[in-house]
């Protein structure tokens, strides 16, 4: 009987270091699987979700960059649109994704949805600071603030002095409550005291179509979209909405040069992964958004479009998304702005 219950004791013993053994190869396996997949990264495509439908700004910039990725990782980038809920859908279904590299997100961040949507909407599917991991800036575009020549106004001071003469009655079209060029109204009467009339359209482009027929006189629009009708001698600039001056209307003062300095409204494109993706992953694809950004011909392609090729660490980009969502929800609070 003694002997049995040894013979079983010492079976046990072996029994549980076997186990033990066993389970410290299946974990170093296992992290070696994890360590190989992120050093061959990417040995397999990688789909970026643009939550915005195809043609426009943003999706020009995902098929670009998307386009110049694939030739330097030596793997296909594809662009996925995913339009719908004001960028909520397509924004759900990355942080939804695994956190491996495969799955990116590129859309409108400062002063754009992934900023403003917080301050919009009472709730949203998923915390945009939490759950992102934030890769790189990709470009910059600036704002005209534009008016209808019949408006008898030549300059931001001439503009602001008729507004406050008569409150109100200055209508500015705006693509939607919430969005850009609405906030970027509203920081204009924040900082000089005018008064307008938002009338809201569902997007820019009827908005801009009314402001250049003359149906409302005023609008705040982005360079690509409002330099045609510049130049055309439908509309008039009066100020760009940037920190510094457009080099395709170089003559045209800053919003801040026009007097007030704290104004900046920049709408600004970028790269996120889901909370999760392993640093190496998002320092990899940062270095190599960085080569693409610094590339003569990728600044030159956006440069013809009104825009600016420009690349950010992580750590900077997660500290503007944080910050502008602050600065954003505040002023949405103040104004009562909410998604229509």
């Amino acid at each position: 009987m003694k002997q049995d219950f040894q013979r079983q004791a010492r079976q046990s013993g072996v029994n549980r270091i076997v186990s033990v053994a066993f389970g410290t190869l299946i974990s170093l396996l296992s992290t070696a699987t994890v360590v190989r997949a992120q050093t061959d990264y990417p040995n397999r495509p990688i789909k970026v979700v643009v939550p915005y439908t195809a043609g426009g700004n943003i999706d020009i910039t995902a098929r670009v960059y998307a386009k110049k990725l694939s030739e330097q990782l030596g793997q296909q980038v594809i662009v996925e649109n995913r339009p719908g809920a004001s960028t909520i859908i397509g924004s759900q279904s990355v942080v939804k994704s695994p956190p491996d590299g495969y799955t990116l997100l590129i859309t409108g961040t400062i002063t754009s949805a992934l900023t403003m949507n917080p301050g919009l909407f009472a709730s949203l599917p998923y915390d945009t600071n939490k759950d992102f991991a934030p890769i790189s800036l990709l470009t910059q575009l600036s704002l005209f603030v534009v008016v209808h020549p019949s408006l008898p106004v030549n300059t931001l001071q001439e503009l602001i002095a008729l507004a406050k003469a008569k409150p109100k009655q200055i209508n500015v079209a705006t693509g939607g409550s919430g969005g850009s060029a609405n906030l970027a109204v509203e920081l204009l009467t924040m900082a000089s005291g005018a008064q307008f009339t938002a009338v809201h359209y569902k997007g820019n482009a009827p908005g801009l179509a009314d402001t250049v027929a003359g149906q409302t006189s005023m609008m705040i629009e982005t360079t690509s979209t409002a330099l045609p009708h510049i130049r055309g001698g439908k509309l008039r600039a009066l100020a760009v909405t940037s920190n510094k001056r457009s080099p395709l209307l170089p003559d045209v003062p800053t919003v801040a040069e026009a007097g007030y300095p704290d104004y900046d409204v920049t709408l600004k494109v970028g790269m996120l992964a889901p909370a999760g993706t392993p640093r190496v992953i998002v320092d990899k694809l940062a270095a190599e958004v960085a080569l693409i950004a610094r590339d003569p011909a990728t600044q030159k392609l956006f440069a013809e479009q009104g825009s600016e090729a420009i690349s950010s660490t992580p750590q900077a980009f997660a500290a503007e998304i944080a910050a502008d969502i602050i600065k954003w929800t505040a002023l949405m609070k103040k104004n009562g702005i909410k998604a229509e």
